[in-house]
């Protein structure tokens, strides 16, 4: 057990990828700000995503280059290795990646199987390692 708890604020990335109203990157760098404000010590900006999969993570890294607060640990959803590389090569350093607990819902959430996740997920943790 530990002792102390972090709260990560997830509004700018979970909170607003499945809203049918797509806020503008000036409402979403906003957003960010506001939240960062807040104190929160980790806040999840987006997902480097395709932007036909999941239009309202549509540029995520543009709010990366535009980050407030630099005493915030920020992070992002990376799916595959392209959005792990997108990320990193946007300066974010904290990466968070999806795995659903059953087929279906990994297959509807990021179009892989659990075994081609897990399998992503080990080469991410290399690339990460490197």
């Amino acid at each position: 057990m530990t002792d102390s708890v972090v709260i990560k604020e997830v509004a700018a990335r979970d909170g607003l990828q499945a809203q049918p109203k797509h806020l503008t990157l000036a409402q979403r760098q906003q957003l960010i700000e506001a939240l960062a404000e807040t104190g929160v010590p980790e806040l999840e900006i987006g997902s480097f995503v395709s932007p036909k999969a999941v239009p309202q993570m549509a540029g995520t890294d543009v709010l990366a280059a535009n980050l407030p607060s630099p005493d915030i640990s920020y992070s992002a959803l990376v799916p595959n290795m392209k959005g792990y590389e997108a990320a990193v090569g946007c300066g974010i350093n904290t990466l968070a990646i999806a795995l659903a607990a059953t087929e279906e819902m990994n297959q509807n959430n990021i179009r892989m199987s659990l075994e081609q996740t897990f399998a992503m997920g080990e080469d991410l943790m290399e690339s990460c390692k490197q």
